[in-house]
């Protein structure tokens, strides 16, 4: 025990030996957060806790993949194994297997993704003869994600006035007619979206006192990682499971909540210590991942924030290099400038591609930092693009599993009853539709009797459909017999999936037959991986079924990646939280940028921007460079930039300034108007600040480089430029403020520069 305990820092020591009763870890970034669980999981198990009474809560199934491991490497104890670890989704869809019966769920039950669901709700749309146009699947999953999250059932929301009424005013009133038929249709399916798992679990626990008393009775320690992100059902169904002993420790940092627009609430975290009183906390402020710079100009940052619980984060890390800032004039030159430094990083310091993360606030920033890269040669990643499991040829394979699994898979079904071709055609798809909507009963049962059944179709065409349903039939017989690759394979290969894709010899084509290939792969990996022994829901834990659960509730950061592992990284904030990298870029530093244009009016959404901005700068360990473009393009015109009032928000003797800067006013928006000043001590601060480094870009400043006149500019002619030195003009176009000029410069190649921001002297 006292061994475990060696490899902890005194605060970490402290969190992981106090076990009983209500704890709140508060972990800053970098300061061994998952470290801590880790520990004090395998601490329980030394004390002699039961695997099987612990249940630890993460985010993502990476996390909890990762945390076992060393669980078993920290305690000689085969049980270790037992713990139940995992996401919120994926515990709860384990139980859900076990006790959805209750609700009249089937254990072999399917889980919709995203694109299920909307395909689902678009047909409904379809069928109730809505516009689909204003009724756009997106929004009516949102909306009802939002309310599923909130644990309001399709029955309440169509009893809720406040809801009715703001479907109304958005012109929707419909919505709560296509959440009904959306749940009906999914319950026909046997199936359940990814909010349907914590708000069936909640109705389990809630409308069956017994199944309460049996997960409050086996889960006597309750661990829950990045608290801060948690929902109004995750909060509601961990404060029952605990009510009974009250043994839950969450962990979490609320300077890192950022994921409100999912249904996140920070207020969960703020608040934890209302709900128990005689909460114990601990506070984790040492930071082993940043410099002191970084972790210094991170503490600026969030100093600014009022709803917060105060810390405050050190390291013993060097000192570090200052946070370089970069101006460019627009945002294609800001992907030229910060691809120009990553080349020189990696030259200067033989540096791997992969120590380089440019972080944005949305993707579509990337465009100008792809092509940046690309000319100089440098391989990169976009992170949240289409993942693995959202391929076609990927989702066409899963589709022949999920019905061999639950043959009541509308969605499934539909997806391959006519793929690889078979002659089975929409007409005929329609009318079997009809059928199963007029004798209510789902469309595998009309596939399943067809012959029985007076429906104008075919023979040569029942057939067809006869034949098909067999061939399903016969592999969901080998289900409990045969493990998850080997029947795969077959199905795979009996599908006509695998001949179809070979004999596409495009590269294209090539391309699909080796994602297949590597999803077997992976089917291959799971069914050699050591089964936990001893949970009733395990059986054939090595089985189809098994596998298809886990590839369900898959994350991003859980997907097969066959690219090479050395590029640059580009991606959103919200997708870098978690990671780190030595060299990070924060891009487009920008008001109505980053902050975002949305969050500005309101305190609260101010506050998470300015977390999220938080979170983009302890991703890095040695060196941060914030860049900002002058002007940018919106919707084809060029528009003037503020820079963000963040970078204000930064002791300057953080930051190593670029030759000229002018910074946006903190105490005004867009339109002059003054903000609150009786809150704003902060903005006065930063105001400071801005000014301070205004003056030092002035004295920096090369005062005897003075610009021509440019309205006589012509081909031909030289010039030279502040920063590019000397060059030719190729080619000159644009009239008034949008005029453009094509030159070459001996230092740096061809730069196409808009005149009206453009430093260049005719020589």
């Amino acid at each position: 025990m006292d061994d475990i305990l060696t490899h902890l820092n005194e605060a970490q020591q402290e969190a992981v030996k106090c076990t009983d009763g209500p704890i709140m870890v508060i972990a800053g970034p970098g300061s061994g957060k998952t470290r801590v669980l880790t520990y004090k999981v395998a601490y329980l198990i030394t004390l002699g806790i039961d695997p099987f009474n612990i249940l630890a809560l993460t985010f993502t199934n990476k996390a909890a993949r990762e945390m076992k491991e060393r669980i078993l490497k920290l305690v000689d104890n085969r049980e270790a194994g037992n713990v139940w670890m995992g996401t919120f989704h994926s515990i709860f869809a384990r139980i859900l297997r076990i006790e959805g019966h209750r609700l009249g769920y089937p254990s072999n039950y399917s889980i919709y993704d995203t694109d299920d669901s909307k395909s689902l709700i678009k047909n409904v749309i379809n069928e109730q003869n809505l516009d689909i146009k204003i009724y756009t699947p997106g929004y009516v999953l949102h909306r009802i994600s939002d309310a599923k999250t909130s644990l309001i059932t399709a029955e309440a929301y169509n009893l809720d006035t406040e809801l009715i009424l703001q479907d109304k005013s958005s012109g929707r009133p419909k919505t709560g007619l296509l959440y009904s038929i959306y749940q009906r249709r999914l319950f026909a399916a046997a199936a359940m979206d990814f909010d349907d798992l914590l708000l069936n679990f909640y109705r389990l626990l809630n409308e069956f006192p017994e199944v309460l008393y049996k997960y409050q009775t086996k889960f006597k320690y309750i661990l829950v990682d990045e608290y801060q992100d948690t929902n109004h059902a995750q909060y509601k169904i961990l404060k029952k499971l605990a009510a009974n002993n009250e043994n839950i420790c969450v962990v979490g940092d609320d300077a890192q909540s950022i994921y409100a627009f999912r249904g996140a609430n920070i207020q969960n975290i703020l608040n934890f210590r209302h709900d128990y009183p005689d909460l114990k906390t601990f506070k984790l402020e040492q930071n082993y991942r940043s410099t002191q710079t970084i972790v210094n100009a991170a503490n600026n940052i969030i100093a600014n924030n009022k709803e917060q619980i105060f810390k405050t984060i050190w390291t013993h890390n060097d000192h570090g290099t200052r946070i370089s800032l970069m101006k460019a004039a627009t945002d294609n030159e800001e992907g030229t400038l910060v691809a120009n430094a990553i080349f020189e990083h990696k030259m200067n310091r033989h540096l791997k591609n992969a120590a380089f993360a440019i972080l944005y606030r949305t993707n579509a920033q990337s465009r100008a930092f792809e092509e940046a890269l690309r000319k100089l040669n440098i391989p990169y990643r976009i992170y949240g693009g289409l993942s693995f499991y959202k391929r076609k040829e990927i989702k066409d394979l899963l589709a022949y599993y999920r019905l061999v699994i639950n043959n009541r898979d509308e969605e499934a079904l539909l997806r391959i009853i006519n793929y690889p071709a078979r002659g089975i055609g929409h007409t005929t798809i329609d009318k079997l539709i009809i059928a199963a909507d007029s004798r209510h009963c789902s469309l595998w049962e009309i596939i399943e009797s067809l012959p029985n059944r007076s429906i104008d179709i075919s023979s040569a065409t029942q057939n067809k459909i006869s034949i098909f349903a067999n061939m399903i039939k016969s592999f969901s017989i080998q289900l409990q017999q045969k493990d998850a690759y080997t029947l795969a394979r077959e199905i795979a290969t009996a599908s006509g999936i695998l001949k179809e894709l070979y004999e596409d010899r495009t590269p294209e084509g090539v391309n699909r037959y080796e994602n297949i290939e590597e999803l077997i792969n992976a089917i291959k990996n799971f069914t050699e991986r050591p089964v936990v022994t001893g949970n009733e829901e395990d059986a054939n834990g090595n089985g189809l079924g098994h596998f298809m659960q886990d590839v369900a509730l898959l994350t991003d950061a859980d997907t097969p990646d066959k690219e090479d592992p050395d590029h640059v990284s580009l991606m959103t904030v919200h997708a870098a939280k978690g990671l780190e990298f030595p060299y990070v870029f924060i891009v487009g530093l920008e008001e109505n940028l980053f902050p975002s244009i949305q969050s500005i009016n309101s305190r609260s959404d101010l506050e998470e921007e300015r977390r999220l901005f938080y979170v983009a700068l302890t991703r890095a360990q040695e060196k941060v460079t914030l860049s900002f473009a002058a002007n940018r393009y919106r919707w084809g015109t060029l528009t003037v930039s503020e820079p963000s009032r963040f970078i204000g928000e930064i002791d300057i003797s953080y930051i190593e300034m670029p030759q000229k800067v002018s910074f946006y006013d903190p105490a005004h928006d867009m339109t002059g108007r003054s903000h609150d000043t009786s809150a704003s001590q902060s903005s006065m601060t930063a105001r400071r600040n801005l000014k301070k480094i205004s003056s030092l870009d002035q004295n920096t400043e090369q005062k005897d480089f003075e610009s021509s006149d440019l309205d006589t500019l012509q081909p031909g002619m030289e010039v030279e430029h502040e920063r590019f030195g000397r060059g030719k003009v190729i080619g000159v176009e644009g009239n008034g403020p949008n005029k453009k000029a094509t030159i070459f410069f001996r230092n740096v190649g061809q730069k196409q520069l808009l005149l009206r921001f453009a430093k260049l002297k005719i020589l």
